[in-house]
């Protein structure tokens, strides 16, 4: 588990440099472009080469790809492992480049489908279709990034591929503070910017495959072994992924009916929730792919478990009081990061409801993205999809049921109430095969959370302004006050926590003082 925790502790830090980076992005989003017709146009075109990236990139394609690779590294030879690299390239190379140029052409159907609620405003539907001429083709580079990621995390190289999202945040800033005067459309030049950061993510990856001897030089081979084990693999994992994106698209596509700006009251909500999600979540879920993948590749059934069992107490450490910060402080975080120029109080409110409602999932999103490696790493690609498939299911009846009265909120409480159906579903699914039994001690270690959080809520109710106070005040004093209240409230977990000695707290400096002392001397 502390190797585990090394690795979570290493993609959280370099996460934690993207995040920061990427609230700096959506600031001056905020600023410049504000929430309306321009960037509900870009959200849109940005999110449709996102879907197919978890189709072809670091979603399906990971999940099938890692346990493969992990296999031919631990029982084949170099020379086996170079092949299936080389093989598996080339065929991701030329089948992402067929979808590229697909979706460059059919742009303007494809913004039909996916928000036709554009279709009454043509200035709208023909901007919305001409950034995403421009987006597109970041599929293709943001795939490789994403094979060029499994396979340094495969050889315990986290830190490079956790680090690349900083390139695309850089990109964005650049393209909305600097060029996006230049150009007739202004947002135009933020289209420009995804696709530079594409490119420089991919580029700045090179190098760290060149070091471990694992450059890419595709072939195109459909006929190796390996590559036909990762497509069956791949096929269900391709339809888990896209349920997860098509309620996604699902939301977009109620979102463009409803009144203007909604598409970017829940993109900027959403963003703030994957702070947590990715400097976490994501983390945990991806140092778990590999770790189990070894468990099960050398028959460590019991460590298996003990390190799922790890993983999932850890959540509730960490995702219930992120839950409540959110809430607690959700509207603070928002003021502060985002009401300025053209993003109005208004947007801050609207803003703060779609998030309250993203919040309330945060435990269910983090809980799938670690119980579905665990099958993953049984090369079982087809549970997650059926139980995915519920959810969406779910989610969809939600959506339809909540949208009218809670408008853009519902569809984002639709979202978080699936989310949890997922990972309970995964879950029980899990426990029934017998590959995961609950150690002694889940009920005592919920209960010390829950008073943790508790003292936590209280100390945020009593120490933050009225909602008025933060409309009112200065960007400095709005950062200055958020920082001691964060600041505050977050000790405050931390020091109830460490004294009802909750699970996993006070190993955490040990760990990481073994971690800064390894590093000291050269580590291993």
């Amino acid at each position: 588990m502390a190797g585990l925790f090394r690795s979570t502790a290493t993609i959280g830090s370099m996460t934690l440099i993207s995040r920061i980076l990427g609230f700096v992005r959506d600031m001056v989003l905020a600023r410049v472009f504000g929430a309306g017709m321009a960037t509900d146009a870009f959200f849109v075109a940005f999110k449709l080469p996102n879907f197919f990236r978890r189709m072809f990139g670091e979603g399906a394609f990971a999940t099938a790809f890692v346990p493969i690779f992990t296999e031919y590294r631990e029982h084949r030879s170099e020379h086996e492992l170079r092949g299936l690299l080389a093989a598996v390239s080339g065929v991701l190379a030329t089948v992402v480049a067929g979808v590229t140029l697909l979706g460059v052409l059919g742009a303007p159907y494809l913004v039909w489908v996916l928000a036709p609620g554009f279709g009454d405003q043509p200035e709208k539907l023909a901007l919305t279709a001409d950034l995403l001429r421009i987006t597109f083709p970041y599929l293709f580079f943001i795939s490789l990034v994403a094979l060029a990621g499994g396979v340094l995390n495969t050889f315990s190289r986290f830190a490079a591929p956790a680090f690349t999202p900083v390139l695309l945040n850089v990109a964005m800033i650049v393209a909305a503070a600097v060029a996006a005067p230049y150009f007739a459309q202004p947002i135009t030049a933020l289209a420009w910017g995804v696709l530079a950061g594409g490119v420089l993510q991919f580029l700045f990856q090179w190098p760290f495959l060149r070091r471990i001897g694992m450059a890419l030089w595709p072939r195109f081979r459909p006929g190796h072994a390996g590559v036909r084990r990762i497509v069956r693999l791949m096929g269900p994992s391709m339809l888990s992924v896209s349920v997860a994106q098509i309620s996604i698209l699902i939301d977009t596509i109620l979102a463009s009916l409803l009144a203007g700006g909604s598409v970017s009251y829940l993109y900027y909500a959403d963003r703030l929730v994957q702070f947590p999600l990715g400097l976490f979540g994501i983390a945990l879920g991806t140092a778990i792919l590999p770790t189990l993948s070894r468990l099960v590749s050398n028959g460590r059934s019991q460590e298996y478990a003990t390190t799922l069992d790890q993983a999932l107490r850890t959540i509730l450490t960490i995702g219930i009081p992120a839950t409540a910060g959110l809430v607690l402080l959700g509207y603070p975080i928002i003021a502060t990061l985002f009401q300025y120029g053209e993003f109005g109080a208004h947007a801050t409110v609207r803003t703060y409801q779609a998030l309250a409602a993203y919040a309330a999932g945060l435990v269910g999103f983090i809980g799938v993205k670690v119980l579905a490696p665990a099958y993953y790493a049984q090369q079982d690609t087809r549970t997650p999809v059926r139980v995915a498939v519920w959810a969406l299911t779910a989610n969809i009846l939600l959506n339809l049921a909540l949208i009218g009265p809670l408008a853009h909120a519902g569809l984002a409480l639709a979202t978080s109430l699936a989310s949890f159906l997922n990972a309970g579903l995964l879950l029980r699914v899990l426990m029934a095969r017998g590959l995961f039994r609950p150690e002694p001690g889940w009920a005592l270690h919920l209960g010390k959370v829950t008073l943790s959080v508790a003292v936590m809520a209280l100390t945020a109710w009593l120490v933050t302004p009225p909602q008025e106070v933060w409309d009112r005040a200065s960007a400095w004093m709005r950062a200055l006050n958020l920082f001691l209240v964060v600041g505050i409230t977050g000790l405050t977990y931390l020091v109830a926590a460490w004294l009802l000695n909750v699970d996993g707290v006070r190993r955490v400096p040990r760990l990481l003082a073994v971690r800064l002392f390894d590093g000291g001397r050269g580590g291993r």
